[in-house]
């Protein structure tokens, strides 16, 4: 079949990052001739202040449960039915996290356009299989569809604001995605190597925990940096272990060293590890207490990649990785994690 004579972009999900997101993507169809104007996307719907979340965004233009006092392109269209959304698309953005990625595929099986391609912007990993799979397999085998990954040090709300930043895309199908992506805020680079950018992604918020764990201790930055460095060469090398190819430089774009460092001083998994500490309460309580509905991705994670290790004997390998897994569910006290690496 050819290819349609313009490109129809769908956002499938609607949380901060995926609300930045749409502020992009929206404004950037109407620059050119061969995208659709109009851009759907999902939103689980919600009652906020007595309103649909869909009415509030589809009037005020503002998603103002996850992404406040930031104004949304009018041809942004917010829609609760997931198969609605995709309808007719072409390009689809994945942005929801990625403990729910399965049951939306489901949804999706048999329902898509011929011409449907998708970019993840998820992080995390799967292991639903009993293996280490990306998220971008598991959306590109279950809906048989070209997936694509864009990774960066991209905290969602200094996005909104405009603040200048960088992210990286992978090439096997980006190109089709970077018009619709790129900004001259949000400068978008294109690389060979989509498991180390996904890999990137996912276990940056690992070391997060790590350093908001530090963080809450007060033990400085001298020993945060450390911990920092420590976590990268772990991701480093457990990337490079569980999937052949993943390139040294990955790791000095954006989706690497650039999202690390942003991650373990602004982001949502360090502000909770260093209220973990400080408050002593669970992680599930101060995520419900904190985060207004978003998802604490590096807890889950750390879970994630410890059952890899166990089930391939490498826990001892992975000291750093496994001390943060042992504090977020075994009952590691916090201060003992430089002991154990």
């Amino acid at each position: 079949m050819s290819q349609p004579s313009k490109e129809k972009v769908c956002l499938i999900g609607s949380g901060n990052w995926g609300s930045a997101i749409a502020k992009i993507v929206g404004r950037n169809v109407v620059k050119f001739d061969n995208y659709d104007s109009e851009v759907r996307m999902w939103v689980y719907e919600e009652i906020v202040h007595g309103q649909r979340l869909t009415d509030i965004i589809n009037t005020q233009h503002e998603n103002v449960k996850y992404l406040p006092n930031v104004k949304l392109p009018d041809n942004i269209v917010a829609v609760p039915d997931l198969l609605q959304t995709v309808q007719d698309a072409t390009l689809l953005v994945f942005v929801i996290p990625h403990q729910f990625v399965k049951g939306v595929c489901e949804q999706l099986k048999g329902k898509l356009h011929p011409n449907a391609r998708a970019i993840s912007l998820i992080k995390g990993v799967d292991i639903s299989n009993g293996g280490l799979n990306l998220i971008s397999d598991m959306i590109q085998e279950n809906l048989e569809i070209d997936v694509s990954v864009l990774m960066g040090a991209n905290i969602a709300s200094e996005v909104a604001m405009e603040n200048f930043c960088e992210s990286t895309i992978d090439r096997k199908n980006g190109e089709a995605f970077h018009k619709a992506l790129h900004s001259p805020y949000f400068r978008v680079a294109i690389v060979d190597d989509v498991a180390g950018v996904e890999l990137c992604g996912a276990l940056k918020n690992v070391v997060a925990i790590g350093a908001g764990l530090i963080d809450g201790l007060k033990m400085g930055e001298n020993t945060k940096a450390a911990i920092i460095r420590i976590g990268v060469m772990e991701m480093k090398k457990f990337s490079q272990t569980f999937y052949k190819g993943v390139k040294d430089e990955t790791f000095l774009e954006s989706c690497g060293i650039a999202d690390v460092i942003t991650t373990c001083f602004g982001g949502r998994n360090r502000r909770v590890a260093e209220a973990r500490v400080r408050t002593g309460k669970s992680f599930e309580t101060l995520e419900k207490e904190m985060l207004n509905g978003q998802k604490l991705q590096g807890t889950l994670t750390a879970k994630e990649v410890h059952e890899i290790l166990k089930s391939k004997n490498m826990v001892k390998e992975f000291p750093f990785f496994t001390a943060v897994y042992r504090v977020c569910y075994e009952g590691l006290a916090p201060k003992n994690l430089v002991d154990e690496i």
